[in-house]
């Protein structure tokens, strides 16, 4: 039986590390990255998402990064046939692909498929939009609870996209989103091992997302909001401005927010992003986990599965 060609994947929650150790890996062996995160396909949207610098890129290039306008969508379903299309093509140069980031649905749409589901209702989104800026999105989440429990219990109150999304399914064909979700597994056409770092101390996560918020905001967070709000016909509701940290950004343009209030509230939105990332990984069956808080010694860990994985050494 031939044995399938690998792939590998490093997942874990904002500001733990992925970037850094993934880039000391693609320098040792022959990795190409692509990128599993729904903020970095935007264009312009540097800062804010904390995306690879152009030294970094020169290291370790980057796959799936700046693809869309920040005026456009970009999908779970979207981003498994690219990927996809990607781990083929690299696999075919002899290299192995490397997927980097903390977007759980899109790594759990490219281990299981996705199902299909009812297409976007704009009227139906509209109206949705319109309940949660009259009672807010805690409210509609109870409203979803009694819709589909099932979805409740897995969607933050103030996940917006995802209660939107679960609402507008249920409202549209009278079943819920769970119901539509079978969960079928489809077989992949490569080996997929997988890591997942999770730090021991929520505490160390909460100081990185905090100083890495604080770095944003010095390296001119809000004036790329500013010039993108000029460059582009962006709007409050669009999936690149509800994007963690862009909430809050344009909220202060708006002058809604002061900007204490704005870099506290980005600060917390990032923690809860943090939170929701860490429960499906605690979830997730498959992946070797490990812990950012050693250091040097999870680097040491991956170079001796690399080498058992390859067969080789560094290069």
């Amino acid at each position: 039986m031939t044995a399938l060609p690998l792939c590998i994947s490093l997942m874990g929650p904002t500001a733990s590390g992925k970037t850094d150790l993934a880039v000391a890996l693609a320098e040792r062996y022959p990795l190409e990255i692509i990128s599993v995160d729904s903020a970095l396909v935007y264009k312009g949207m540097d800062i804010g998402t904390a995306k690879p610098d152009a030294a970094t890129l020169a290291r370790a290039p980057h796959h799936l990064i700046d693809v869309v306008e920040p005026t456009e969508g970009y999908s779970a379903g979207r981003f498994r046939t690219e990927a996809l299309a990607l781990i083929e093509a690299i696999q075919r140069r002899g290299r192995i692909p490397f997927l980097v980031g903390g977007t759980m649905l899109y790594f759990r749409a490219l281990k299981h498929g996705l199902d299909e589901l009812p297409g976007a209702d704009p009227a139906l989104r509209a109206e949705i939009d319109a309940l949660a800026a009259r009672d807010g999105w805690p409210a509609l989440h109870q409203e979803l609870a009694r819709l589909d429990p099932v979805s409740a219990a897995r969607i933050q109150p103030n996940d917006a996209q995802r209660i939107q999304r679960a609402l507008e399914v249920c409202l549209a064909t009278g079943r819920s989103l769970s119901e539509w979700q079978t969960g079928r597994t489809r077989t992949l056409p490569f080996e997929l091992v997988e890591f997942a770092l999770i730090p021991s101390d929520r505490a160390w996560l909460h100081e990185r997302i905090q100083r890495r918020f604080r770095q944003m905001l010095a390296q001119g967070f809000l004036d790329e909001v500013r010039r993108l709000r000029q460059q582009y016909a962006l709007e409050p509701g669009m999936p690149a401005m509800r994007c963690v940290g862009y909430r809050q950004a344009w909220e202060c343009l708006e002058g809604r927010l002061g900007l204490d209030e704005f870099q506290e509230k980005g600060i917390a939105a990032t923690r809860q992003l943090a939170k929701r990332q860490l429960t499906w990984l605690r979830g997730w069956s498959g992946a070797t986990v490990l812990d950012p808080l050693e250091g040097v010694g999870v680097l040491t860990v991956l170079d001796g599965r690399m080498h058992r994985l390859l067969g080789e050494g560094p290069m």
